[in-house]
């Protein structure tokens, strides 16, 4: 089993990094620096599985990310960088931070500070929308960001691999619905298997399902996208730029806004 795929991110802010989808992105890590907390345990995170263990640090503090960010924003505007994104990710879902909406406020007041024509925008797994002060505050970003892998509750458990088990794609899919067109839907296509289990949300019957489910949340747009980096799960193979572009055409015919990046 070669070295275990392990988090990422070693500090609260990182970056900035130039994405061929966001521009220039400036990262925020609201969770451990030495470990992963996430309420999904995804297959293909590049952050590595959930069995590498919290780490020791814990979630940082609100005062840590406002100092870090704000030195970081400051130190940026003095070399004359540009900056199209503060992006939220890092290692595990964000939303778990216990002050999230403080830290989106925070972070809302800096970029307007510095950087006033920067964008916001979080990358959720979606399993904490049911919140209300969490969608409150992602509903005050850029752009929300919000999964849905499969709107098949098998397929999204197989591969996403929620920590409750009373996670389903059709709860999920009608607070989704709550989001309308501040939404952002983002989908990881991918095919493979995992413990004799065949994966493979690019089927005609995955696919018509996620068309129903995204005309029904009916977001701003859809992000289709496919595995980038390795995967600590071995046996899961990226789809190919050709498959994706179907899979977005389906959508394009319905009417829906796409994005791909394969």
């Amino acid at each position: 089993m070669g070295a275990m795929q392990t988090v990422m991110f070693h500090s609260t802010v990182f970056g900035p990094v130039r994405s061929r989808r966001l521009g220039v992105s400036l990262g925020i890590n609201l969770l451990p620096d030495d470990g992963k907390i996430c309420s999904f345990d995804c297959l293909y995170c590049e952050a590595g599985l959930n069995a590498q263990g919290p780490g020791t640090t814990g979630f940082p503090s609100l005062e840590r990310l406002e100092k870090d960010l704000c030195e970081k924003l400051e130190a940026m505007k003095r070399q004359g960088s540009d900056l199209d994104v503060i992006t939220f990710s890092g290692n595990g879902e964000p939303t778990l931070h216990p002050q999230f909406p403080e830290a989106v406020d925070i972070v809302i007041a800096l970029r307007d500070r510095f950087y006033p024509e920067a964008g916001i925008s979080v990358l959720t797994n979606s399993t904490r929308i049911d919140r209300q002060e969490i969608a409150d505050a992602l509903r005050r970003v850029d752009n929300a960001i919000l999964k849905l892998d499969s709107a098949i509750t098998s397929t999204m458990r197989l591969i996403d691999r929620p920590g409750s088990p009373d996670f389903t794609s059709e709860r999920v899919i009608a607070y989704l619905e709550n989001f309308g067109d501040k939404a952002i839907v983002q989908t990881m296509l991918l095919r493979g298997e995992y413990e004799g289990q065949a994966i493979d949300n690019t089927t005609d019957t995955e696919v018509e399902a996620l068309v129903n489910a995204v005309l029904r949340i009916k977001p701003r747009e859809v992000m289709l996208y496919t595995i980038d980096r390795p995967t600590p799960v071995t046996t899961l193979s990226k789809v190919s730029h050709d498959d994706l572009e179907k899979v977005a055409a389906v959508m394009r015919q319905r009417g829906i806004i796409v994005a791909t990046a394969g």
